[in-house]
């Protein structure tokens, strides 16, 4: 029953989603919400989210389990590493997104914002009531003050929006204004999701100092109790201001969210399975089938739960480092992309029955034709860079297919070939260039990724026959964030959500600055002036069929660059959870995203 209303709900999508972004933009007028094309579809006077259930019970615990640790209650910093749900869970936003649209937002801390036509500007009026857990109330200064240190001084993910600020005014008792010095249209919509903190916590402090003192939030949650590298535990909070926003309804119905941590995925597993955690994500679709068998499954006491979406399959896979000199060359890219044995790994790993990433936007309709040359406004805007652009682009590219035997003679002839013209031969068994030096690299991972270390053990078994050596190096969680911020890695397990409306984050993901900014998301050193430009082409167009189009055009960039060796993604999620546990029937165009799990659950009573 649920996958037939979800695959009607997508349809209803896919063909209603051209109207929605065709009717006219946000008015110079408030508003209780915003969209990035169109109208939002909840009008002013909602009940609730359409996926939440307004009359859920509230009470109860729910427990998850995570690997690593932390060392931080900081999560907006370079420094430290601090558990991602301080942010989800103690600190507000001045809007919310709904998971059933592309991207719309409604009033959250803010009761309305504002802006016009061409989006220079946004407004955002605060809610009277809004208050920080100390009591205080949430004010134009502490907004003010969240986005400047933010973009000053928090994580690069932050400051590309502060950069394009030219001016920041408190304009009312409970209104703050924006004004903007670039066409952006997604920056009011950017802006509202940015976590606002309270000022007076961090008066004569260090922000980019890690600490253990979480920060004072407005949100529904509170820090209750932590031990760093073991659990921490949030608790609801019974004065929270917003508890009846329409917005809310039906949400955060647990007193308490508890994270305990695990060295492996196997102990969490375990753990699971007698008792201690409450819900379990099983990515593998092979270990779903055979390890779900225990007695609590047998008895109805674990319900198994697989919960379909429509969102891009981003990207997942091991990615290169090309500020690297050994992978600065196109042709050694392709040549590891066809020695890697897509389908033995996958029928090793996932009984063969995952399907691959074929493109970053793959599973949607914002993804590039696979093996089929770009055509009309896509290839318009490809056309320009064409010098650029490397092969494929223009003329169509898929990732190879091998036979699925070990030996992938086919896959390791075509790599020889590439390695050959790239200056790599083979002597004595060893592949080495002109100069003499052997080409070896290390492949960075975290310790207890099990599946990850499985899929580079085989790898590193058929880079062999090529004359490569390659390693496995596992570093803990603190160790892997340190090396990857400062891109200190030759290879590495690599990925990146998208969603149905691309936009400012691509510019962290992919943008040239992260070349040599460290701590970007620009993992694999991407420096493209065609993806440069279909960025700027995506956040400034007013026309929806061109921002599909430059999607779709930075789609076959990004895939052509090949920039990573893509793996597997699923169209459902998988989840494991205790009979006491229950989610509204009504499932999200997003399907198991955050904001899903545990914000619309519920304990039965």
């Amino acid at each position: 029953m649920r996958q037939d209303f979800f695959t009607a709900l997508r349809r209803i999508w896919l063909g209603a989603g051209l109207i929605l972004l065709a009717w006219p933009a946000l008015g110079d007028s408030p508003s209780h919400a915003i969209a990035m094309y169109g109208k939002p579809a909840l009008p002013p006077d909602f009940v609730s989210l359409p996926y939440a259930n307004p009359d859920a019970p509230k009470g109860g615990r729910i427990v998850f389990g995570e690997g690593g640790g932390f060392d931080s209650l900081n999560p907006f910093i370079v420094k430290g590493n601090a558990p991602i749900h301080v942010t989800t869970y103690t600190v507000e936003t001045l809007l919310g997104r709904s998971l059933d649209e592309p991207f719309s937002l409604y009033g959250l801390l803010a009761e309305s914002v504002q802006t016009d036509a061409a989006r220079s500007y946004v407004e955002y009026t605060l809610r009277p009531e809004a208050r920080f857990s100390d009591g205080s109330a949430v004010t134009p200064e502490d907004v003010i003050w969240s986005f400047e240190t933010l973009g000053t001084q928090g994580q690069p993910r932050y400051a590309g929006a502060w950069t394009k600020i030219a001016r920041a005014e408190i304009t009312g008792p409970q209104t703050v204004r924006f004004t903007f010095n670039t066409p952006d249209r997604e920056l009011p919509l950017i802006l509202g999701l940015r976590p606002i903190l309270k000022k007076a916590q961090w008066q004569g402090r260090d922000f980019t100092a890690s600490t253990l003192e979480a920060p004072i939030g407005s949100g529904p949650y509170a820090v209750a109790a932590f031990e760093p590298g073991r659990f921490i535990s949030f608790r609801k909070r019974a004065d929270w201001w917003g508890k009846d926003l329409p917005f809310y309804r039906g949400q955060h119905n647990l007193d308490e969210i508890r994270i305990d941590y695990f060295g492996t995925d196997t102990s969490l597993f375990e753990a699971f399975k007698a008792g201690s955690i409450s819900s379990y994500r099983e990515t593998n679709p092979a270990k779903w089938i055979s390890n779900f068998t225990f007695p609590a499954v047998a008895s109805g006491a674990v319900i198994k739960a697989e919960i379909p979406h429509g969102r891009p399959s981003g990207i997942e896979g091991f990615a290169f480092n090309t500020r690297k000199p050994l992978f600065a060359d196109w042709r050694v890219r392709e040549a590891l992309i066809h020695a890697f044995n897509f389908e033995l790994v996958n029928q090793t790993l996932n009984g063969g029955v995952q399907p691959r990433i074929t493109s970053y936007f793959s599973n949607s309709d914002l993804g590039m034709g696979i093996g089929q040359a770009p055509t009309g406004r896509v290839r318009a805007l490809l056309e320009p860079f064409a010098a650029d652009l490397l092969p494929g682009a223009l003329e169509g590219y898929s990732l190879p297919v091998s036979n699925g035997s070990e030996a992938n003679r086919a896959g390791i002839r075509t790599a020889s070939r590439l390695l050959a013209e790239a200056g790599w031969t083979v002597q004595d068994g060893r592949l080495q260039n002109a100069a003499g030096q052997p080409f070896a690299f290390e492949i960075l991972l975290t310790q207890g990724q099990d599946e990850m270390i499985s899929a580079a053990t085989i790898y590193i078994e058929a880079l062999k026959r090529l004359g490569i050596t390659a390693r496995i190096t596992t570093v803990d969680n603190a160790q892997y964030k340190e090396r990857t911020n400062a891109y200190n890695f030759d290879m590495t397990h690599f990925i990146r959500s998208l969603s149905l409306s691309p936009g400012n984050e691509q510019v962290l993901y992919w943008g040239a600055r992260g070349v040599t900014e460290p701590g970007t998301r620009n993992w694999p050193g991407i420096a493209s002036p065609a993806v440069e430009a279909m960025i700027s082409r995506i956040l400034t167009t007013e026309d929806p069929a061109e921002y599909a189009a430059a999607t779709q055009a930075l789609d076959v960039v990004l895939t052509t660059g090949r920039y990573v060796i893509p793996l597997w993604y699923s169209k459902v999620s998988r989840l494991a959870y205790r009979k006491e546990f229950q989610y509204p029937d009504r499932l999200p165009l997003y399907g198991d995203w955050p904001g899903f799990q545990p914000e619309v659950w519920w304990v039965k009573n």
